[in-house]
């Protein structure tokens, strides 16, 4: 009961102090940059949208929930590649990391790279192309989390971003929090929130905005500097829930030491964005041994599914993990897949991703 309350007011003091800076301001859609710090690279987490905030756990939690992070028993390493819209030449690549450091905490590493394809290089003399440029898109994230008792974890996270064209580049730097805590006979209630990306002002610089001109009397030549704005980064709070419902507890022969084969999870998140429309949804997953997992869920957000629609989802999103021991004491081998479909274009978005975990 103390571990609730303190944690309860936790939770109001944060929500009290953030959703006034941060609900959603519609008159400045769009006018964030950096969204790709928004994408979540990983199979597990995206099956459900990422909206199981308050129960993700391992090297996932550091694009979901930091505080997820504390989960981590010894080390966990996870790749994980998406394609971004089928045929589009949009990909991204992720790499982490995470080792337990102490009894109770948890560092982890996070790297994301996104890539374009070649993209045709046009201008006033060359409208058909003069060769082909790769912008690269980066992010490193170092992040830590503690578990300061059975119920209540925390984190918090670095974020470094940086956006590289042929001649242009900006960066930027963030920070993430959040809280997750758990309750319940057999910790089957979950509660999490976590604020992400709030940062600095970032600003693209380079010689590509340089322009060679004449003199006003044209007597020699002279480059001008093209000034450019700076832009935010795409800060949002999120609120969600879980509860476990164990499908075979009451036929376990030992209910204290026996753990049930067969866990359903209702999941449901809020998302309250600075930059675009909020979101809100629910899930199911389903787990068999905790071996192969089947998850589903739909998230909504003003507009969708309309001609004025500004999200490229429908809302549905599915998933599936297959995960095993390998051996007596070897680690445990995961594999993720989820796939959400999209309606401009319709193409969707795969994410498969590997998990190395030693427990």
């Amino acid at each position: 009961m103390k571990n609730f309350l303190t944690s309860s007011a936790l939770a109001i003091c944060i929500l009290g102090t953030v959703i006034p800076a941060y609900a959603g301001n519609k008159d400045r859609s769009g006018q964030s940059g950096a969204s790709e710090l928004e994408i979540n690279p990983w199979g597990q987490s995206t099956g459900i949208f990422g909206m199981n905030i308050a129960s993700v756990g391992s090297i996932e939690a550091l694009k979901t929930n930091i505080a997820g992070l504390a989960d981590v028993q010894k080390t966990d390493i996870g790749l994980s590649h998406v394609i971004y819209l089928t045929n589009s030449q949009v990909t991204i690549n992720n790499l982490a990391i995470a080792q337990k450091v102490g009894s109770s905490s948890v560092i982890g590493l996070n790297v994301m790279s996104m890539g374009f394809g070649d993209i045709t290089v046009t201008d006033y003399n060359n409208p058909e192309g003069s060769g082909t440029y790769r912008p690269q898109f980066l992010n490193f994230q170092l992040g830590f989390a503690k578990e300061f008792s059975n119920s209540v974890r925390a984190g918090l996270a670095a974020t470094f971003v940086s956006e590289q064209l042929t001649s242009i580049h900006a960066n930027g730097a963030c920070f993430d929090a959040g809280i997750q805590y758990k309750t319940g006979k057999r910790d089957n209630f979950h509660f999490g929130i976590t604020l992400r990306n709030v940062g600095t002002n970032m600003r693209f610089t380079g010689s590509g905005f340089s322009i060679n001109g004449e003199s006003p009397n044209s007597n020699y030549k002279i480059t001008e500097e093209m000034k450019t704005d700076k832009f935010a980064l795409p800060t949002y709070l999120s609120i969600g829930m879980s509860y476990d419902f164990f499908l075979d507890e009451k036929h376990l022969k030992d209910p204290v030491n026996d753990k049930p084969k067969q866990r359903l999870s209702l999941i449901a998140a809020f998302t309250s964005n600075s930059f675009n429309n909020d979101y809100l949804g629910g899930g199911l997953e389903y787990a068999y041994m905790e071996t192969i997992m089947l998850r589903a869920g739909y998230r909504y957000e003003n507009g969708i599914g309309t001609v004025s629609s500004t999200t490229m989802y429908n809302g549905f999103c599915a998933g599936v993990t297959a995960q095993k021991q390998m051996g007596d004491k070897g680690p445990l081998l995961a594999i993720d897949y989820s796939f959400r479909p999209t309606v401009r274009p319709a193409n969707g978005v795969h994410v498969i991703s590997l998990r190395f975990m030693r427990r």
